[in-house]
């Protein structure tokens, strides 16, 4: 813990009120020193009052002894020192009295009464000490000589301990007014930090989600195809040739065209050779862009899609590709086509395409509708598929679900402000719906 904070809080390891044994050692000591003053004091006193000196010795032990308490109760270390000045005792116990009476938490104005009536008692008792000791001899001084003694003498007493003590008082609340102030600041710096680590790791999983979503929109609908395509090839091996040639040249193309589009993505995390060399760094940020960098170009078959990312032209394409892999799929566009956001034509490309693959994995030989609207204030797209037939098995090309898709088409709608709606239809099928803004 560094000395601004809790660990800086001293703890009270004095006896009684004493916060330290250091504090409670000097109080003692001031109090014995006091106690002997008063006690010398004492003698001279006890003979001028006519009282035996050993009355006046323990008067003055007494009234000295006074001042261990100046920490606990400063204001009564202070009645005492002005109510014995009159017998011309007690200068260290009037002097620290008042000066741990402004340096402690006092009200200014007890501060300043205080101090004010030991002043005036001390500048009377000199003044008339001063003039009768004058009286004793001849006097060769001015009757100036007397008040100004006085005046000078209780002055001299009085305002040094007074004001070294607002001094210390003024300074010992400073610093503990910077030390309660550089508390709030390290505990603000430590839930600024502790948010920080929050949304660092927020941010950090919304970019693990954006990755696994890319890599899925590369993966899923291209690997699909191949396999559909592979196990179609396997039933028309034997009997059409020609036709499996051409489902394996497909298959083929399909193949490397996702593995180049992975290895997009792995590169950038491989980035910076073997492993015995220093590896930089690479943000998630990073991978996500490559992610999304190599999903842009799922839409295209042999010669890929535009680097900027699918669009909704290239619809056409994706139902003839899942036509291709034997699927009877329809398409229809109702309303006037027209330009849209990047992100509002590739979210409704992908929501498409992931519908088309769950189809794939889940409704092999089922007759499929795909439905795109142009409105005026927004784009709706929905892809309908009747149950599959008795005779196929939904299960025979093996694909398998990870189940994210449903939840990827969600989070792109939605994070556009849409509204994304699935599930089965009373036919039998499942429909997959989704309205996004134009803009």
């Amino acid at each position: 813990m560094t000395t601004t904070g809790e660990g800086h809080v001293a703890v009270r390891g004095g006896p009684w009120w004493w916060d330290r044994r250091r504090g409670a050692v000097l109080d003692v000591s001031l109090a014995a020193v006091s106690a002997l003053e008063c006690a010398f004091e004492g003698i001279p006193f006890a003979r001028e009052a006519g009282i035996p000196p050993a009355v006046g010795v323990v008067f003055g032990l007494l009234a000295g002894a006074v001042l261990v308490v100046r920490r606990k109760w400063p204001v009564a270390v202070v009645l005492v020192a002005i109510a014995i000045t009159p017998a011309r005792m007690g200068f260290l116990l009037g002097v620290v009295g008042l000066y741990t009476l402004a340096a402690c938490e006092v009200p200014r104005r007890i501060i300043a009464s205080l101090a004010g009536m030991s002043l005036v008692g001390t500048a009377i008792v000199t003044f008339v000490r001063v003039r009768q000791d004058l009286a004793r001899g001849e006097p060769t001084l001015g009757d100036w000589f007397v008040p100004f003694a006085a005046l000078t003498i209780s002055l001299g007493l009085t305002a040094p301990p007074v004001l070294l003590g607002l001094y210390v008082g003024a300074r010992r609340r400073l610093m503990e007014s910077l030390r309660e102030r550089a508390d709030s600041l390290e505990r603000e710096l430590q839930l600024l930090a502790e948010r920080a680590e929050e949304r660092a790791e927020w941010a950090r999983n919304e970019e693990r989600t954006r990755i696994a979503r890319e890599m899925h929109d590369v993966v899923a609908h291209r690997v699909s195809l191949m396999v559909v395509h592979a196990a179609a090839l396997q039933a028309v091996a034997r009997k059409d040739p020609e036709k499996a040639v051409r489902n394996a040249a497909l298959v083929g193309d399909m193949g490397r065209q996702a593995l180049t589009e992975l290895r997009e993505m792995l590169g950038v995390l491989r980035s910076g050779g073997d492993g015995r060399r220093e590896r930089p760094v690479v943000p998630l940020a990073a991978v996500g862009a490559a992610a999304a960098a190599a999903a842009s170009r799922v839409a295209g078959d042999a010669g890929g899609g535009a680097a900027e990312g699918p669009c909704l032209d290239e619809i056409g394409e994706l139902v003839g590709q899942s036509a291709a892999a034997g699927m009877v799929v329809d398409l229809s566009v109702e309303g006037e086509a027209r330009a849209y956001a990047p992100e509002v034509e590739q979210t409704a490309y992908r929501v498409v395409q992931e519908a088309l693959t769950n189809v794939h994995k889940h409704a092999a030989g089922a007759r499929t509708r795909v439905r795109l609207a142009h409105r005026g204030s927004e784009i709706a797209m929905q892809v309908e598929n009747e149950p599959p037939p008795k005779g196929a098995s939904a299960s025979s090309a093996r694909l398998p679900s990870g189940g994210n898709g449903l939840v990827g088409m969600r989070e792109r709608v939605v994070a556009l402000g849409g509204v994304f709606v699935s599930g089965p239809t009373d036919a039998g099928g499942f429909r997959v719906s989704a309205v996004i803004p134009a803009s």
